[in-house]
């Protein structure tokens, strides 16, 4: 029996790691720390609570992550994601109610783990994400709106539409020093990234205008305006649990779990591209498990694997779980030693810190992609988004999974009459004959969001090896949003790391169509598209051959 709980960092050890690598690791851990320095401020403060809690779940949770993940380069941390759902426990239930919500998400995490669910959650339809991920930018975005403007605000109600009305009838009592301060922040940030340094521009953006608006005494409201003093310590906390409570925090826990599940492993998969390698999903979902079960006892808030700091980690140099350690430590040492000054910083620069990181959530290139594709990826995209925006995450989510389940069985009953009701294995021609470098791999049955992703992983791990691949999509009748962008991903990077000639045969018209509004086409040229098997293998036979 294959074993489901099985750390990279020890198995790392068992092998040999050498001491240029460490040293790398190393580096990129103290620079992915400076990167999530204000971000894990910011995430605290955005989410309701006070900024050390974001310190303490990158610090404690970072470290956790790390130390029994299932992928080599992960950092994990608070994230923008999360800032919706824990808004709204800590405003409906208090503080232990996030304390409780968040361990249950982890014993569900593990759970999932155990039942080796790691794979199952990569089959979300591409559109839901997306859908649920715009939805929270936006929702990011508009809570900024008061610091970002300066505006006198003691209350912003949690409903979307009524926050906008309240920003709309302050707005003659903007203050102007706070927008300044805003829009320097987002330009300092966007330079910065834009030239690719090292140190990012929101850690410069922080220190350099609190410095300016301390020196000056600038009529701005900082950190310490809202939450008081930030004690640079760890406090244990047991909260006050009522079992007939146990319903009230399952739906936000189960929300947490699978947003922490969803974009721990779409990071360790995004990573893998980067470096080559294989995460192991049911793993990372326990690591994911324990860190949010331990870390809110310390007084730290639900976590998960980061995107943003995990690929600046990989472009760092970070190859092994130790860059993510290190990243964790150099948190805790500037707590300790600077955390008190961190109270200084204007709230206009965390709301100019958040504002682009709720425009590289929004996806906003992903959501006007999938405008171009089926009704049913469309209709699931607006209900998950809306349903975000306007009502609720955790309802958004359970919507999606159930729409993207019924509109599949609606799309297959529609052209169920156009699919073979047997495909007889005898009409399978023989390739046992080819060449080693010659393959062919047939798709049969919808390509869509429950099989995109094992057929990606087939067809990059046949590209790694063949010098020519004829994919055979006789029996496609059609491709949705998450196959697309599925297929796209495993294109670009067979197109940078492989050789392979990527040969497509039996495309229907509207397959064609949809893969060549959406660039694939394109990518494998015109030339490698064919009607029929036997003209796809003689080009084939000819590229092999040459």
């Amino acid at each position: 029996m294959e074993k489901i709980f099985k750390p990279k960092f020890f198995s790392i050890l068992k092998g040999k790691i050498s001491k240029k690598q460490i040293t790398s690791d190393i580096f990129s851990g103290i620079v992915v720390g400076i990167v999530a320095l204000p971000l894990a401020i910011a995430f605290a403060v955005a989410s309701g609570v006070s900024p050390e809690k974001g310190l303490i779940t990158a610090i404690i949770a970072g470290f956790l992550i790390s130390l029994f993940g299932g992928s080599r380069v992960q950092i994990g941390g608070p994230t923008g994601a999360f800032i919706v759902i824990i808004y709204g426990i800590v405003e409906e239930y208090g503080i232990d109610g996030l304390i409780i919500s968040s361990v249950m998400a982890g014993v569900i995490l593990i759970i999932f783990g155990l039942l080796k669910l790691g794979s199952l959650l990569k089959y979300f339809p591409h559109s839901l994400v997306v859908g649920f991920t715009s939805g929270i930018a936006l929702v990011i975005f508009s809570t900024q709106i008061r610091d970002a403007l300066g505006l006198d605000i003691d209350k912003v109600p949690s409903g979307f539409i009524d926050k906008w009305k309240l920003f709309i009838l302050h707005l003659n009592h903007i203050n102007y020093y706070a927008l300044a301060v805003t829009i320097v922040t987002i330009i300092i940030i966007l330079v910065f990234t834009k030239l690719k340094t090292k140190i990012p521009g929101s850690f410069i953006a922080i220190i350099f205008i609190t410095i300016i608006v301390q020196v000056l005494h600038l009529p701005i409201t900082t950190i310490e305006s809202y939450f008081g003093d930030i004690p640079a310590k760890f406090d244990f906390n047991i909260p006050i649990f009522h079992l007939e409570n146990f319903s009230l925090y399952l739906a936000p826990a189960i929300t947490i779990a699978i947003l922490g599940g969803i974009e721990s492993l779409l990071s360790a998969v995004v990573s893998d591209g980067m470096i080559g390698g294989n995460h192991r999903s049911n793993t990372e979902l326990i690591a994911q498990g324990i860190a949010n079960i331990v870390t809110p006892f310390f007084g730290g808030i639900p976590a998960t694997g980061a995107i943003a700091r995990t690929a600046t980690n990989v472009k760092n140099g970070g190859r092994t779980p130790i860059s993510g350690m290190v990243h964790a430590l150099t948190l805790l040492l500037i707590m300790l030693f600077f955390g008190q000054w961190a109270k200084l910083i204007p709230m206009a620069v965390l709301a100019g810190v958040l504002i682009i990181v709720a425009y590289n959530m929004s996806e906003w290139r992903s959501f006007r992609s999938i405008l171009h594709s089926s009704s049913f990826d469309i209709i699931i995209l607006f209900s998950t988004f809306l349903l975000t925006v306007l009502v609720d995450l955790t309802i958004a989510i359970e919507v999606g999974v159930v729409l993207s389940a019924l509109l599949f069985m609606r799309r297959m009953s529609k052209i169920g009459a156009d699919l073979p009701e047997h495909i007889d294995s005898d009409l399978f021609e023989d390739y046992s004959n080819l060449p080693k470098d010659f393959s062919i791999y047939e798709i049969s049955g919808p390509l869509f969001f429950a099989s995109a992703k094992q057929y990606a992983e087939v067809i990059k791990n046949l590209g790694y090896t063949s010098k020519v691949l004829i994919i055979r999509m006789r029996h496609v009748p059609f491709v949705d949003a998450t196959a697309i962008h599925n297929f796209l991903g495993v294109l670009k990077i067979l197109k940078e790391t492989s050789k392979v000639t990527i040969v497509i045969s039996g495309v229907r018209q509207n397959v064609h169509k949809d893969l060549e509004k959406h660039g694939i086409i394109s990518i494998i040229g015109k030339g490698n598209i064919f009607d029929a098997f036997k003209t796809a293998m003689e080009h084939a036979n000819k590229i092999y051959t040459t």
